[in-house]
């Protein structure tokens, strides 16, 4: 809200964009004039200022990499006794974040070696009545082993999941067995269903 000010006073001034949005004049000024002298704020909001430069110089000098743990364990280290939330806090103010170790996770593997279907719906997901057409795509949810691959399949009439399926691995078979589900569950009328789905190997077809 500070921000949006700062950007249109320019043109309406503070005052008449401050009676259209939920705040007071006086609060806006005395946030202008804390970030004019720091020493105007509050303890809080001083030490903020302060931190938010270590934390910075801290990543900077990590070549980025860090995460909270370690910025938080680095400022103890240098005798600056902080609270790990504090510095999370900042970090996401800052925008900075840690790099992920570990293989990034994907679900859908394109086949390029595969025909790609034609696009019989041309991305227009909606549906005048029940078992029409139906969308299928997977994800994984992590869980308290690592994670698991869902697939499922919603007729875009209701936006309802009519089948799914769960597995440890993700291979073709468990995409269609939820395909199989929804239609041993729902009877579409034969030749008046359209499925579409990404252009995964797992289940790319239309």
């Amino acid at each position: 809200m500070i921000a949006f000010i700062d950007d249109h006073r320019g043109t309406y001034r503070v005052e008449p964009i401050c009676r259209v949005l939920p705040i007071a004049p006086s609060t806006y000024h005395a946030h202008a004039a804390q970030r004019a002298d720091p020493t105007l704020g509050s303890a809080r909001s001083q030490r903020d200022a302060l931190l938010r430069a270590e934390v910075r110089r801290i990543h900077a000098e990590n070549f980025g990499i860090y995460g909270v743990r370690k910025v938080w364990r680095q400022l103890g280290r240098e005798g600056t006794p902080v609270a790990r939330c504090t510095v999370a806090r900042l970090m996401r103010q800052l925008g900075l974040r840690g790099v992920v170790r570990g293989k990034e996770t994907r679900t859908t593997i394109p086949d390029r070696g595969a025909p790609s279907p034609v696009d019989k719906v041309n991305r227009q997901f909606q549906a005048a009545r029940p078992n029409l057409l139906w969308v299928s795509d997977f994800t994984y949810v992590a869980n308290c082993q690592g994670f698991v691959y869902v697939a499922f399949v919603i007729d875009t009439f209701a936006r309802w999941i009519v089948g799914w399926r769960v597995s440890r691995t993700a291979h073709a078979g468990f995409v269609l067995d939820a395909l199989e589900q929804a239609l041993h569950d729902r009877r579409p009328l034969k030749g008046g269903l359209i499925h579409h789905s990404d252009r995964g190997s797992q289940g790319g077809f239309n």
